[in-house]
């Protein structure tokens, strides 16, 4: 086993691996930006080391600056949480090469997995479907025309090398095609580094449905079943759910194995996620895989009781998984509300700032509150507004749902505005009941 690890990450999630690991009864090592001096993952680390200034760029994402944080405190191994470094393959490279355990995929995985269009070709040739598209990279605005004509409108221009949103547009006429490659190819540059486009067809009125994989160096991979992440808002997720409402017993297990068939053909080894759109005739289509723990992950978590971050540490000790397929039931459902705090009136603006009163929704049976805020606490305005993850288990989604409108009714905080009331909108909108609902589904309703 490890007996040090050091988080390169901040806030709900730093927390999360924090609490895992002591647990485990392994030692940890928190990294902080200057302004996260006095945040929850520093108190609540064996360790803490000052990484730098507020520009993630000289903290968070400063590889040289984590690396020799953890070379002077001797950690072992590395857990990169999401977002930051968790899928830089470079910064995994950097860690092996300092015989450093980085917790996740091999960096050829990283990047396989990471450009779309490799991925996407790997896809087809493990049997798994994929979205009417290109047939790899699309090089200028002429050919992405030419595509555009073979696949029929609308189309999506994607980022091989995105992610979060960034370096996708849709394009539902000829003359808005142009400037739709190029202000994507240029968002994705500034972003990632790399310009590299493909297309895909539209699938319209599509659901986002995932599957969590674990994956073990001994060849063994396993699936924890699927989440429904439909409820997006500029392709970022606003609430998850797990199982899908939607989802038969047969495509399920169709999909689920077709996402094992994706993590084999990887030759995956760690917790990872595939990533497919089902259309309204019941056909999923693979999307893209995240070679890293998902924001999402508790509601998993909640269905199946595995903890999926133990488990990512045991795989990157080189243990076996300690679960077989046989041994996962999906018990019950649950339902996760990213609380952010923003404004939903003033376009979803960001509200940094003093939190003054705090009361968490921490109470009751299958109610869990993933946060790293507290009372006194000032959000800087520094980072990604995501402040807390509401997630609730019920013996069905009706429960759930009434389980999540409790603890919303409960969660209160002074000082920042938040998209609270905004999350209690859509668990009482008549179609978000009846589950029916896909992407475009907030866009169009509730925003």
């Amino acid at each position: 086993m490890f007996d040090k690890v050091l988080i390169a990450n901040r806030g709900e999630i730093a927390v999360r691996i924090i609490r895992a690991c002591r647990e485990m009864g392994i030692k940890t090592v928190a990294v902080f930006s200057e302004p996260d001096r006095e945040a929850l993952h520093t108190q609540l680390a064996d360790e803490a080391v000052c990484i730098g200034s507020a520009k993630a760029a000289d903290s968070y994402n400063n590889m040289t600056n984590i690396i020799c944080a953890a070379v002077e405190k001797k950690a072992q191994a590395i857990h990169p949480g999401f977002g930051f470094l968790s899928e830089n393959s470079t910064f995994a490279a950097m860690c092996q090469e300092c015989n450093i355990k980085f917790i996740g995929p091999a960096p050829s995985v990283i990047d396989t997995m990471g450009n779309k269009s490799n991925a996407r070709t790997m896809m087809i040739q493990a049997n798994v479907p994929v979205i009417p598209g290109s047939d790899g990279v699309v090089k200028d605005v002429d050919q992405a025309y030419q595509v555009a004509e073979a696949l029929g409108y609308p189309v999506m221009v994607k980022a091989s090398a995105g992610g979060g949103g960034k370096g996708i547009r849709i394009v539902r006429e000829a003359d808005e095609l142009a400037k739709a490659f190029e202000s994507a190819r240029s968002e994705t540059k500034a972003a990632f580094g790399d310009d590299t486009m493909y297309m895909e067809k539209v699938i319209e009125h599509a659901r986002h449905v995932e599957v969590q994989v674990l994956g073990d160096e001994h060849g063994n991979v396993i699936h924890l079943g699927e989440r429904d992440c439909s409820l997006q808002r500029k392709n970022q997720k606003v609430l998850e759910e797990a199982p899908s409402p939607v989802i038969t017993p047969e495509v399920r297990e169709e999909m689920c194995a077709a996402a094992v068939r994706a993590a084999k053909a990887a030759g995956y080894q760690s917790a990872g996620t595939i990533e497919f759109l089902y259309d309204r005739s019941g056909k999923f289509y693979f999307m893209e895989m995240n070679t890293r723990v998902q924001v999402e992950h508790p509601v998993t978590e909640m269905i199946t009781n595995v903890d999926i971050i133990k488990e990512q540490i045991r795989i990157a000790e080189g243990k076996r998984l300690s679960l077989k397929q046989e041994d996962i039931r999906i018990k019950g459902h649950a339902i996760e509300c990213r609380i952010n705090a923003e404004n939903p009136d003033k376009n979803f603006a960001p509200c940094p700032g003093l939190i003054d009163y705090l009361m968490l929704p921490a109470g009751g049976l299958g109610v869990r509150v993933d946060t790293a805020v507290y009372e006194g606490y000032e959000i800087p305005p520094f980072y990604d507004s995501m402040i807390a993850k509401v997630i609730v288990h019920g013996n069905s989604r009706e429960e759930a749902i009434s389980k999540m409108r409790r603890a919303l009714y409960e969660f209160i905080i002074s000082g920042i505005e938040t998209n609270i009331e905004f999350q209690n909108r859509i668990l009482h909108d008549r179609d978000y009941l009846a589950g029916e609902f896909d992407t475009s589904f907030l866009e169009r309703k509730l925003t």
